[in-house]
C-alpha cells in the first residue's frame, strides 16, 4: 500500500522539487550563501573609523581583480578561469559546483567614506578593502570646561 504513495527514491524527488523551486524564485539562499551573482562572496561591515570589505576569491590572481571607486560606489570585477577539462578531450564531468566566469559585485558606500583612504590587499584568497571614513564624521570627546 505505501509502496503506491511513496516514489522509489524519496530524495531524488525532493531534489527535484527544490531545483524547481530555486529556478521559479530566481533568488534561492543555500549553505552555499545566494546561488546566483554570488561569487566572490562578500562580508561587508564597519567601524566607527572605517569600512571594512572582505571577499573571497580563492584561486583567481590578484592582478586580475579590478576594483573601482566612483561617487560613492565600489565595484570588485574580474574573472575566473575554468578548470574544466576541453570539449576536445571528451571527458564527462559529472559535478561542476565551482563558479567560472566574469563576475561583478557593487556596493553602495556610506556618505562619510572617505574616496582618498582606500586600501586593497589580497592574501590567501581573500580580498580585504578598508576604506576609512572623513575625519569629521570620527566620534570625539568633547571636554568640558
Amino acid at each position: 500500500m505505501y509502496r503506491a504513495l511513496f516514489s522509489p527514491d524519496v530524495f531524488a524527488e525532493l531534489d527535484r522539487l527544490q531545483r524547481e523551486m530555486n529556478q521559479a524564485l530566481e533568488f534561492s539562499p543555500s549553505i552555499r550563501g545566494l546561488a546566483r551573482g554570488g561569487f566572490p562572496a562578500m562580508n561587508v561591515g564597519s567601524t566607527p573609523q572605517a569600512v571594512e570589505i572582505y571577499a573571497f576569491a580563492p584561486g583567481i590572481d590578484p592582478a586580475s581583480i579590478e576594483v573601482n571607486l566612483e561617487k560613492g560606489v565600489l565595484t570588485i570585477a574580474g574573472e575566473r578561469a575554468s578548470d574544466l577539462p576541453d570539449k576536445e578531450a571528451k571527458a564527462n564531468v559529472h559535478i561542476d559546483e565551482r563558479f567560472a566566469g566574469t563576475f561583478r559585485r557593487v556596493v553602495t558606500l556610506p556618505e562619510d567614506a572617505d574616496p582618498d583612504k582606500v586600501s586593497a590587499r589580497y592574501r590567501d584568497g581573500v580580498l580585504h578593502i578598508s576604506i576609512q571614513r572623513r575625519e569629521a564624521a570620527q566620534p570625539r570627546r568633547i571636554s568640558i570646561q
